[in-house]
């Protein structure tokens, strides 16, 4: 989109970067960065590896939901299949397949990717893919994946795609990736959007 005032963008040089942490998910950095104005600012900025999220629609159009318990906020939440890219060099397709046989058992014929989306580019620069998984069938789990942790705790359901828009909007499901690929497929479902080519980033 074009800049309406008809200005070039300003360069955000990065005159210094300090790492403050760094842990087994994600590091925390401080930049000093050039303002447009004059002078500098300090920046403190959450390096995180991204991650794919999988909205799984059945030929009924049911799309599966899991409910998961998230430490930070002490309480489960409904999700979609979903991880992070945390596996060297594996394209976000792969991830988001492995994802979805590891956590739900389930294999895709037909995949879209649906978005991208920056979860809080304010502080962090994670980036979300979400695909669009159809064709669904069962599928083993992964040789070497445990199940372990919050995921033994997990409780799968399939829900009707409208119910499912219904629920973000009453607020039962509030996870963010989860309302924006929910939305994103009702959208692709009722207007057939040109998407972009699966391997799109």
């Amino acid at each position: 989109m074009a800049d309406p005032a008809g200005q070039q963008p300003h360069g955000y040089e990065v005159l210094a970067s300090e790492e403050i942490y760094s842990g087994r998910v994600i590091s925390l950095r401080r930049d000093t960065v050039a303002m447009p104005g004059g002078g500098d600012s300090v920046r403190e900025v959450v390096h995180h590896p991204g991650a794919v999220g999988v909205v799984a629609l059945d030929d009924e159009g049911r799309v599966v939901l899991l409910r998961q318990y998230r430490h930070p906020i002490g309480e489960h939440l409904w999700e979609l299949p979903a991880g992070l890219r945390d596996v060297d060099s594996e394209p976000p397709l792969e991830t988001a397949r492995r994802e979805l046989a590891e956590e739900v058992q389930l294999a895709a014929e037909r995949w879209s990717l649906l978005v991208t989306t920056y979860s809080t580019p304010g502080f962090c620069d994670e980036m979300v893919l979400v695909y669009l998984a159809e064709g669904l069938t069962e599928a083993a789990l992964p040789d070497g994946f445990t199940v372990e942790h919050e995921e033994l705790d997990m409780t799968i359901e399939r829900v009707p795609l409208a119910d499912a828009v219904q629920q973000v909007f009453d607020g039962t499901i509030r996870n963010a990736l989860a309302v924006i690929g929910i939305l994103a497929a009702a959208q692709a479902r009722a207007a057939a959007p040109r998407l972009r080519p699966v391997d799109a980033s």
